[in-house]
Formats: structure tokens, C-alpha cells, sequence
């Protein structure tokens, strides 16, 4: 919120301005109360479709659908003014082709609010990217580790190592030039992160590649310490909520147990019990 009203709300091209100058800092939101947490600090807050796993117990992000993405991307927009808000293409809503991505991508924006959308794939979604963008509809991409190929890459391996790192080139520079307004380089080496980030025209926003990204992101979950047992090597924990939560519920049941709570203080009393304002509880 600024002086004179509520902060501009930032756009793609925004983003894309912000090419080698102050680092684009991006979470993922599920929820309306998360979305008014991160929204006064970051740049872009993405509705992931890590949503699968964090919320919903799923083992991959691959049970995700077009409908789940749809509700929480309706839940974050109403907790955001001023960061752009990316929704994230689910897996099967847009491989077949460039038609069917436009018709799901459409219905995303159009029920959310969305500004943007972010689909997986680097050369082999080129066309797409193009096709989307020349429509309206603004695209991130997701290169590197792709969580939604898991089963191709045969788990969450790092990706780009060796010789294969041209791959990952060739695949920053497809979606730079499809059209995409930012890209997302995910657990990759940090030499090929950092030359893929001077080589595009476009802002790079890291998970698991390089301090040199023109942004970084993660799950709000894993860097607010909400799981105790899921420590991956790019995620920096900057609070144990998960420690914190776990020792109150055990308090509360505790008390519960001994009798403890409710207290006077809890209960309703036969009559009325004065409070601030001269109203009645």
C-alpha cells in the first residue's frame, strides 16, 4: 500500500523490464491468508502446482487438475494487490497441442484472475509458448528439472550436467525466443545457470540453480520450515513453523486432558460480562 492508494499492481512486461537489475523475489501461495503474507514482499507469487503435494497429500504433482489450480488460483487472487500472480499449467492440460493449451490457459486467466500462466518444457513447448502468447495469453516457462517429467527423468534429479547441459541451452533459448516473459531454471548446475542467465534477453528465476538468476523462488511451505522431514539442498529454512506448530497442538492437548482449557477466562458466564466499547459478551 503506498501513500496515495493501493500499490500498481505489477505485469509481465514489468517482470521482463527487471532483466539484470534488483532480483525478482517469487514464493507460491495456495490460500488467500498466505497470498496477503507474501504479497507486500514479493514480485511475483505463483500458484503452484506443488499445491498437489503441499496441501494435498499427493506423492507428485502429477494428480493435479485443471479444477484444482482453478480454486486455489481463485483463493490467492483475493489475498494479492500488488505482485503479479502466475498460475501454473497442471500436467495433460496443454501438451497435446497448441489449441487445446489456449483453450485451458483461457479458462485459467479468465476464473482466477490471472495475469500470466506457467507451462513446462523447453524446445518441445516452443510452439505453444508462441502460439499463447500471440494470443493474449503471457507465458512463463519451467526448464531444467521439470517435476511434472518425473517419471521420464526417473526421479528429481539435478539436470544440465556435462554434456547435457546444452540441452538446457537449447531450451532457454527456444522459450526466449518463443516469447515467454521469464523463465524458471530449476535444479541445475550453477556454471550453466549462471551462462544461461547472460545468454537470454528474458529474467531467470532459480529453484536449485544460481545466485546470478535475476530471481529466486521457492515454496512458501519449505522455506517457512512447515515440514520437518523434507530438506532438499536449495531450500534455506528462515523459520521451523512446523517445530512451533507442533509443540502447541501438544500443549492444547495437553490441557485439554488435565482440564486446563477452556479456563474462566474461555467460558460465559450466567450474565453478561462488560468489555471494551460498553458491549456485552
Amino acid at each position: 500500500m503506498s501513500a496515495t492508494g493501493p500499490a500498481k499492481a505489477l505485469t509481465p512486461p514489468d517482470i521482463s523490464a527487471r532483466k539484470g537489475k534488483t532480483p525478482l523475489v517469487c514464493l507460491t501461495a495456495y490460500t488467500t491468508p498466505i497470498a496477503r503474507l507474501v504479497d507486500p514482499h514479493c514480485d511475483v507469487v505463483l500458484v503452484g502446482d506443488s499445491v498437489g503435494m503441499v496441501l494435498h497429500g499427493l506423492p507428485s504433482t502429477l494428480g493435479v487438475t485443471l479444477e484444482m489450480m482453478i480454486m486455489h488460483g481463485k483463493a490467492v487472487r483475493r489475498g494479492l494487490e500488488q505482485a503479479l500472480m502466475v498460475v501454473d499449467m497442471p500436467f495433460g492440460s496443454y501438451e497435446e497441442g497448441p489449441d487445446q493449451a489456449f483453450r485451458n490457459a483461457a479458462r485459467v486467466m479468465t476464473e482466477t484472475g490471472s495475469a500470466a500462466v506457467k507451462l513446462e518444457g523447453g524446445e518441445a513447448m516452443a510452439e505453444t509458448i508462441r502460439f499463447l502468447t500471440a494470443r493474449g495469453i503471457p507465458v512463463m516457462a519451467h526448464i531444467g528439472l521439470t517435476p511434472q517429467a518425473v517419471n521420464t527423468f526417473g526421479g528429481y534429479r539435478v539436470q544440465g550436467r556435462g554434456e547435457d547441459g546444452e540441452r538446457i541451452c537449447r531450451d532457454a533459448l527456444a522459450v526466449a525466443a518463443a516469447g515467454a516473459f521469464a523463465v524458471v531454471l530449476e535444479k541445475v548446475p550453477e556454471p550453466l545457470a549462471r551462462r544461461i542467465t547472460e545468454e537470454i534477453a528474458i529474467p531467470t528465476i532459480g529453484i536449485g540453480a544460481s545466485p546470478t538468476c535475476d530471481g529466486q523462488v521457492l515454496v512458501v511451505d519449505d522455506m517457512l520450515g512447515l515440514f520437518g522431514d523434507f530438506r532438499p539442498k536449495f531450500v534455506k529454512r528462515y523459520a521451523e513453523l512446523g517445530d512451533a506448530a507442533s509443540f502447541a497442538i501438544a500443549t492444547y492437548a495437553q490441557e485439554v486432558r488435565k482440564r486446563r482449557f477452556p479456563a474462566a477466562e474461555h467460558v460465559f458466564g450466567d450474565a453478561p460480562t462488560p468489555v471494551k466499547g460498553g458491549e456485552a459478551a
